[in-house]
């Protein structure tokens, strides 16, 4: 394919990630050399002769960034989380319902999920679409990252031992900068409380969310919501629901299991005598949750899928 693609913040985990997964691939990929990346005129040149922008960026570069294109047919991915509830820009969540995924490919300006968002939206959109989940339910979503999920610095270190950690909980401001995004794009009218962790591996989240059957709406069963979430995803190329069976209950979610790929999995879990319901999602923080999802907007937005 004859399409250029610049990405701009090709040295962060994101970044990286992100030339292994397009190594090989259909696109002509540039980045620029080490003496130029803080060049402004030099990524400002760059920005405006692409055909595709992926911004690999801190959110205040981001913004820059987006300010330097002057070029009206360039298009943008912008992997920060700068722009992922600005007017104009579409959310690149392709699952996120039946149209998401033409609206992406049709896009100019699309704003690549946040990773812990992905899974909480995943799992929440299609209950507060079918009334199943009232808009204004409270939730508490907890969630557990690889170390990764703190950048290529604090990794690196984490990995020479510098701070190494078994577990360690963060956000405890209760101000998270995913929080707006999950609320806008889960269909909630109130904001969620969001309890997110760091593991000891180095890639791969689990994130849970609790319910209680009697906040529901009359006659909402974890089997209700699984038949949903089922029907939701039954075409879904990346997303896959995990069989629902009384005699053979989830009982343990691998946080691990769909690392390297674009892929993730969502689970009920229930106990009918308590009334509660635990929802969960297993996704990479770097696939789904950042670079792969940037390749399959990317390819949208080329037309060469259409999942």
């Amino acid at each position: 394919m004859d399409l250029q693609i610049f990405i701009d913040g090709d040295q962060g985990t994101t970044g990286l990630d992100l030339q292994n997964r397009l190594r090989g691939g259909e696109f002509r990929i540039r980045t620029l050399p080490t003496d130029l990346r803080k060049d402004a005129a030099a990524r400002r040149d760059a920005l405006n002769a692409c055909d595709i922008a992926i911004l690999c960026l801190p959110d205040a570069a981001a913004r820059d960034a987006v300010a330097m294109i002057d070029n009206p047919s360039v298009r943008v991915i912008d992997a920060s989380s700068a722009h992922r509830t600005s007017p104009g820009w579409v959310y690149g969540l392709p699952e996120l319902d039946a149209g998401q995924g033409e609206r992406v490919a049709s896009a100019a300006r699309v704003s690549n999920p946040g990773c812990y968002p992905t899974a909480a939206i995943a799992l929440l959109r299609p209950l507060t679409d079918a009334g199943l989940l009232p808009a204004d339910c409270p939730l508490a979503i907890h969630a557990v990252s690889g170390y990764s999920g703190q950048g290529r610095a604090a990794a690196e270190a984490h990995e020479a031992g510098a701070g190494a950690h078994s577990f360690k909980v963060y956000g405890l401001a209760l101000a998270h900068k995913h929080v707006p995004e999950i609320e806008a794009y889960a269909g909630l009218a109130q904001r969620p409380l969001f309890v997110p962790a760091y593991g000891s591996w180095r890639q791969g989240i689990v994130l849970t969310i609790g319910l209680h059957a009697r906040m529901l709406p009359p006659d909402v069963s974890g089997a209700r919501i699984h038949e949903c979430l089922a029907q939701r995803y039954r075409d879904a190329a990346h997303v896959r629901v995990r069989p629902m069976s009384s005699a053979e209950p989830i009982t343990e979610l691998d946080p691990q299991v769909h690392n390297g790929s674009n892929d993730m999995s969502l689970a009920v879990a229930c106990n009918e005598r308590t009334g509660q319901i635990v929802l969960g999602a297993v996704l990479d923080n770097l696939g789904k949750g950042a670079a792969g999802a940037a390749v399959q907007n990317l390819r949208l937005m080329a037309g060469v899928d259409i999942s």
